[in-house]
């Protein structure tokens, strides 16, 4: 039985979620930033990952990347530090598979068990509780935590060993950038051809290729001053730079990937880098003659 759960890092994503398993479970909440973990409904904020974590059952963490997860683990306040023996930790940020079995074999130094589980989905989905996650670990580990994980999430995938759920998200991940990509060259194409922009998106949407990733990023490329930094470029460099070393070190040859993350290279160069993702567009437009 859960008793006590802790939720660090406290981003875009990790608001929703920590919010709903708060909902589920007595929670401990921390982050760099102490107004985001106050302010989160039913939970308990505390001052450092080390307080946060003590105690907790099930420990799960959501930040950015490889680097800040090691900086909230590190030092005698770090989450380590306050980890108990038989406590699960739950990375769901997006790190690659060598950063999450790295992180596995210092969470078993301590005595504690290590899930990577990022998720897929977006912000609305994670406040409905409707995002997925696919989970690397040992399955009777998964069974432990399933149960917060389920709290934040519609399904939990058990892809393998440690590393294979960061493994898959970045091959996911990898997907949606050169989605995102196609999608800027579609609207690109078709404006230049003298197509209005909503009325290309419009066939876009309705045709054979409208997903569900073109149906959600519809705002956010029709109206690109306006809409919300759901994913900013930045933050999909980091993963489709992961993705190659990934695909580097396998010899799986990613020439679609490559050419997404030029496009994403040539946007954070043209100032776009913290906007949302859907800015390749634009980036994609000033560059024509």
């Amino acid at each position: 039985m859960i008793e006590r759960c802790a939720f660090l890092g406290l981003g875009t994503m990790g608001t929703p979620m920590a919010t709903r398993l708060a909902a589920a479970f007595p929670t401990v909440v921390w982050n760099r930033t102490s107004q985001k973990a106050e302010a989160i409904p039913g939970a308990r904020a505390a001052p450092t990952p080390a307080a946060a974590v003590a105690d907790a059952q099930v420990v799960v963490t959501m930040v950015a990347d490889g680097a800040a997860l090691n900086a909230l683990l590190d030092g005698p306040e770090g989450a380590l530090a306050g980890l108990a023996p038989g406590a699960v930790l739950v990375d769901m940020s997006t790190i690659g598979p060598a950063a999450a079995r790295a992180v596995a074999a210092r969470c078993e130094a301590v005595g504690a068990a290590f899930l990577d589980a990022p998720v897929s989905g977006s912000v609305a989905l994670a406040r409905e509780g409707t995002i997925v996650t696919m989970v690397g670990g040992t399955a009777t580990v998964l069974e432990r935590a399933r149960p917060v994980l389920a709290a934040m999430t519609r399904e939990q995938l058990h892809l393998g060993a440690q590393g294979a759920g960061a493994a898959m998200k970045l091959a996911l991940n990898l997907a949606l950038a050169v989605t995102n990509q196609a999608i800027a060259e579609t609207l690109a194409l078709a404006e230049g051809s003298g197509i209005e922009r909503r009325a290309a998106y419009e066939v876009l949407a309705a045709g054979v290729l409208g997903s569900p990733y073109v149906h959600y990023k519809r705002e956010a490329f029709e109206r690109p001053e306006e809409a919300p930094v759901a994913f900013s470029v930045d933050l999909m460099r980091k993963d489709v730079a992961l993705a190659r070393a990934v695909g580097e070190e396998l010899g799986v040859e990613l020439a679609v990937g490559d050419a997404a993350a030029g496009a994403l290279d040539r946007a954070a160069r043209e100032g776009y880098g913290e906007r949302d993702l859907s800015s390749v567009l634009s980036a994609l437009l000033a560059s024509r003659p």
